[in-house]
């Protein structure tokens, strides 16, 4: 009765064994084929786009290498031109972001389940922000700047509406994801909602609230040099000037003192997510 009991216990471990062998090969196997099948709708999205058209690339190959001697060496020569405008573009990005975050964290409160007042007002938010985000900040650009003119403040804006779609976006998942207890306890001690939001809620998601923060603020400086294109001031307005002048060089140059100012950006970034952590 007893080996009769053992053959039975170590078949038992054997068909749970076989059960474990069986879930590792079926995930591998799920895991294959949707690798598989992303990899056949890249190659797919590739050829639609003519990424495969080995003459176009021919074809043009003499034109870039035109352009890199026109651009050869950079001209540096209006360096001190080119410093407000780039004192612009962080104002710019530093407004913006700052009017995104104030609008986002009301928004964020409305668009999570767990602190919405109401399911109507939550679905009403999510679709707000859906609508925000859809649009990108260059066409708020020039729906600004035919608003309120030229300069720094349609770049200002059209950074703000836009940012406030995605920020809020990244607010409402962090706030959605919160621990439920200390929630609860607030709750049970007469909290009011605001009380509950203020020092329940926002304490746990304050790390990632300023994370996303700075992150756009480093996005923010790299749009603000795009929107200036459109004439929502900035470098961006330089660098549209220089390529209408076909100054190639002194697109180079501003190229080049943008990519310094976005490691610089970086770096304070870094900097602040240590410092407030």
């Amino acid at each position: 009765m007893t080996r009769a009991a053992g053959r039975t216990s170590d078949a038992g471990r054997g068909g749970r064994f076989d059960d474990i062998l069986g879930s590792a090969e079926r995930s591998r196997a799920a895991a294959w084929r949707g690798s598989a099948l992303l990899l056949t709708i890249c190659l797919a999205a590739l050829g639609i786009t003519g990424f495969f058209d080995a003459t176009r690339f021919l074809d043009g190959a003499p034109a870039l290498a035109q352009l890199a001697s026109e651009m050869w060496p950079p001209d540096f020569g209006r360096w001190h031109a080119w410093m407000r405008p780039l004192l612009d573009t962080l104002a710019m990005s530093i407004a913006g972001t700052a009017l995104a975050v104030l609008a986002s964290l009301p928004l964020a409160l409305i668009a999570a389940p767990n602190t919405s007042p109401s399911p109507m007002l939550l679905g009403a938010a999510r679709t707000v922000l859906s609508a925000l985000r859809s649009v990108p900040e260059i066409i708020f650009g020039v729906i600004f700047v035919a608003a309120v003119g030229f300069g720094a403040l349609p770049g200002v804006l059209a950074l703000a509406v836009h940012s406030t779609g995605m920020v809020a976006k990244f607010f409402a998942e962090a706030i959605e994801h919160v621990d439920p207890k200390p929630l609860e306890a607030a709750q049970a001690a007469g909290a009011t909602r605001f009380q509950v939001i203020t020092h329940a809620v926002l304490p746990q998601v304050f790390p990632q609230l300023v994370d996303v923060a700075i992150y756009r603020w480093e996005y923010h400086f790299r749009a603000s040099a795009v929107l200036g294109i459109v004439g929502a001031g900035g470098i961006g307005f330089e660098l549209m000037a220089a390529l209408r002048l076909i100054r190639y060089d002194q697109v180079l140059a501003i190229l080049l003192t943008i990519l310094v100012c976005v490691v610089l950006v970086d770096a304070i970034g870094a900097w602040l997510r240590r410092a407030l952590k």
